[in-house]
């Protein structure tokens, strides 16, 4: 055995090595999707003008098509080590942010008591202004489950609503251990997460100051528009945070489930006073040099928007962190780091959604009537790696939840919605929250 292990470490690849192959061969795509799209470039030039066209396909097809040909190389070569488990584990401070939770709160104080980590834990509950029955609910929780005896649960009732970073900064000088777990107030701890999440920070390399939990949706059942959730969280944002942690630089540690090492958190300032809260301060690690990793069997599960309007005010609110980032952080772009890359790629995202929503959507709709102009047969004879990446990553993610024995009854008609609109409802989404954080709009949370 210990030969079979040793050859393995010998045959390990060098995560550099990797990045270099999976940009090559991300490279080698898009030459060829140039060279293959040049009819299609020629023609839309003619009928608008080649500026215009060189513009309008680049961001419809050939930045996604790197993207999608990185992606698949990256997860083709993903072999990341193993947890270790630790003779002895440290103390954890798990906060709580909760506003308005009365429904939710008890079952996650119930995830908590149900893990079996070996550490000490203490849980703060962080009432930020709650005026429903969140404090009650928290405190009958507290006494009903039975929390480990090396359990301490505290309950802080703060008279106003002073937003999420707030209470999370007071909670951290209020917390005894030198590792710090964040859960939101409707999330449900799988089993074995809290253990999972630590062993990944302390087997990573040492340099790793934050490592991400693996977050999923619970409330798939109470419409479409969750159940394509389901899909995302499950599919899409799990392959990203996967290739992000390869190349030590998830870019964002969720509120949602996330560990910190407090030196961490402190040199930083802690969590800055914005709407996308995690995101700059993930960046803000990236910036001082730390290593950002991802806990893909740490899972937990949240309750994703059920209404459109909700879903739209979650993602306004997750663009507007993007910009945010960009504006505190602009000098990360320039950092010789690995990670890098996908700061250039989030930057990205700003013009292919613009070009999605104004160039593409409309294109899409006149392809019903027959001008192929933008959508026709070209379109898709240059983005076919999207679907081996889904591909690839669907059966990732499934080995993994089998793995850790998680149930999970995808909603086919949620998979339908998440192939064929939920991008047509989001990316004009996005561009609402560019342009409201840009114009500089009021900032509020706003899914409450």
């Amino acid at each position: 055995m210990q030969g079979a292990a040793s050859a393995r470490a010998r045959l390990r690849v060098p995560v550099a090595v990797k990045f270099s192959i999976a940009l090559g061969v991300a490279i080698l795509w898009t030459m060829f999707s140039i060279w293959v799209s040049s009819r299609w470039k020629d023609d839309l030039g003619a009928l608008t003008h080649p500026l215009a066209a060189l513009v309008a396909i680049t961001f419809i097809a050939y930045v996604p098509g790197f993207m999608n040909a990185f992606l698949v190389a990256t997860l083709l070569l993903d072999r990341r080590p193993p947890r270790v488990r630790q003779e002895s584990y440290p103390g954890i401070t798990i906060l709580i942010a909760a506003f308005q939770e009365e429904a939710a709160i008890a079952d996650t104080l119930k995830s908590i008591a149900r893990e079996d980590y070996p550490g000490a834990i203490e849980v703060i509950v962080l009432s930020d202004g709650s005026t429903d029955r969140t404090v009650a609910e928290a405190e009958a929780a507290a006494r009903a489950h039975d929390f480990s005896a090396n359990s301490v649960v505290r309950i802080i009732d703060y008279a106003a609503n002073r937003g999420k970073a707030a209470v999370l900064n007071s909670g951290l000088a209020e917390a005894s251990h030198d590792l710090i777990v964040t859960i939101d107030g409707d999330s449900r701890l799988e089993g074995g997460a809290l253990t999972h999440i630590v062993e990944r920070l302390l087997s990573d390399p040492p340099e790793t100051v934050v490592v991400a939990g693996a977050v999923l949706v619970r409330n798939a059942h109470e419409s479409l528009m969750v159940a394509a959730q389901e899909w995302d969280y499950f599919h899409g944002i799990a392959a990203v945070k996967r290739m992000q942690s390869m190349y030590h630089g998830t870019l964002v540690a969720q509120g949602a489930f996330s560990i910190y090492r407090r030196e961490a958190l402190i040199e930083v300032g802690g969590w800055p006073e914005c709407v996308g809260e995690d995101i700059v301060l993930t960046w803000a690690m990236l910036r001082k040099g730390h290593r950002v990793g991802y806990a893909e069997d740490a899972i937990v599960f949240t309750n994703a928007p059920t209404t459109y309007r909700q879903f739209a005010l979650q993602r306004k609110r997750w663009s507007r962190g993007l910009i945010e980032a960009l504006d505190h952080h602009e000098r990360l772009l320039f950092q010789p780091r690995l990670a890098v890359l996908f700061i250039w790629w989030n930057l990205l995202f700003l013009p292919l959604d613009l070009i999605y929503t104004f160039v593409f959507i409309p294109g899409l709709i006149a392809a019903f009537f027959g001008i192929f102009w933008i959508a026709g047969p070209m379109t898709l004879a240059v983005l076919p790696l999207a679907g081996l990446w889904n591909i690839l990553i669907y059966r990732k993610q499934k080995r993994m939840v089998r793995r850790q024995k998680v149930e999970m009854r995808h909603h086919m008609g949620g998979l339908l919605y998440y192939l064929f609109v939920y991008t047509l409802v989001m990316q004009p989404v996005c561009v609402w929250g560019y342009a409201s954080e840009i114009m500089g709009r009021t900032k509020k949370w706003g899914t409450k």
